[in-house]
């Protein structure tokens, strides 16, 4: 039996997610901690993801406060459950992503593993998605492997669905290897949408979405990007969809209501969600929905009447809290790093081959 901690804050820069799991070798969620991030962090965060002055500096304090904050969370962790850095194998820390561009050779995660290690006294690994880049990879997503260990052995195809900021897709089918791919956005341009108009940092359950009417002529506009008509493998994030890529569509288009916005993103969400997912896998059985996108109801349903013959249901149906798969994800990659096991999947990033993924920052 061996103890690791997942930290995971992602595009949507709400806060840190921190899992405790055992590994035996089956995978187990024992404890979990949630640590809201600081506004003036998150403000600091999103501005690293474009180009601006003092970026290096900027960059660098930004991570000392992410750890901080994260160091903050491991430790109440720890206290909770009464145990101490010496019964904790390894941190598998992902990082804040501040740049991905896999097609320019280079993903940036910030979150300074060398600074994680001092302020718990555990061991880090860090960095996991570099050396998939390095070997012609997409370095994203990573967690199909992961999804793979946690689902496989159920009978017939299906799918893992992560709605986070983006949207991926896990393809698990028996006696092939694990595929999946970005789909593109998932709640980052509801959420930017919606803190726009009335600053609220979500659509709880997609209520505003759903009092809304989808216009199909902006639908169109946005479905127009050259991303979902390129074939997998592909990932995506913040550099492609953001606020300023919905406000020069909106900017050529008649002015609509705000709900309705709302309602059209939902929609290109649940669209590019499910004809990726009939595009890469015949006959899907089941769709099990983790990240925070399995809690907007209005999505949920709007998936379930987009694919009638599947069953879309969230993790938990399996006893698996779809708030914590990402960060157990983490987790077990730094268990991979250490016992030596390949952690990429060629067949869902493009690299060469199977890769160890991670940099190792003993305590």
């Amino acid at each position: 039996m061996a103890l690791y901690i997942g930290v995971m804050s992602g595009t949507s820069l709400d806060g840190l997610d921190i899992a405790l799991i055992e590994q035996t070798p089956a995978i187990r969620l024992i404890a979990t901690h949630y640590i809201p991030m600081p506004d003036s962090l998150r403000t600091e965060l999103l501005g690293l993801c474009a180009s601006g002055p003092d970026e290096i500096a900027r960059s660098a304090i930004a991570q000392q406060n992410w750890v901080k904050l994260a160091a903050q969370g491991i430790n109440t962790l720890l206290g909770q459950q009464n145990l101490t850095p010496v019964d904790i194998r390894a941190i598998g820390s992902h990082g804040q992503t501040i740049r991905h561009e896999p097609t320019r050779g280079f993903t940036v995660q910030i979150g300074n593993p060398a600074l994680l290690t001092e302020l718990t006294g555990i061991s880090v690994v860090s960095d996991f998605r570099s050396r998939d880049v390095a070997a012609g990879g997409q370095g994203a997503p990573l967690v199909p492997a992961f999804h793979e260990a946690l689902f496989e052995e159920r009978a017939g195809n299906r799918a893992v669905l992560n709605i986070g900021g983006f949207s991926n897709l896990s393809l698990i089918e028996p006696g092939k290897p694990v595929a999946g791919f970005d789909c593109g956005p998932g709640n980052v341009l509801m959420d930017a949408w919606i803190h726009q108009q009335s600053g609220d940092s979500y659509d709880r359950d997609g209520q505003w979405a759903a009092s809304g009417k989808v216009q199909p002529v902006l639908l169109k506009a946005l479905l127009s990007d050259p991303f979902f008509v390129t074939q997998g493998p592909k990932s995506t994030g913040r550099e492609v969809f953001n606020l300023p890529w919905l406000m020069r569509h909106l900017a050529l288009l008649p002015t609509y209501a705000a709900e309705d916005v709302q309602a059209t993103l939902l929609e290109l969400t649940a669209l590019t969600i499910i004809e990726s997912l009939q595009g890469a896998q015949n006959d899907t059985r089941e769709v099990l929905v983790c990240g925070g996108g399995a809690h907007n109801a209005a999505l949920m349903d709007r998936l379930a009447s987009l694919l009638p013959k599947a069953k879309v249901s969230s993790t938990s149906v399996y006893g698996v809290d779809p708030d914590w798969v990402e960060a157990m994800a983490f987790a077990w990659l730094a268990h991979c790093c250490l016992e030596g096991i390949a952690a990429n999947r060629p067949s869902v990033t493009g690299a060469h081959g199977l890769r160890i993924l991670g940099a190792i920052y003993p305590a």
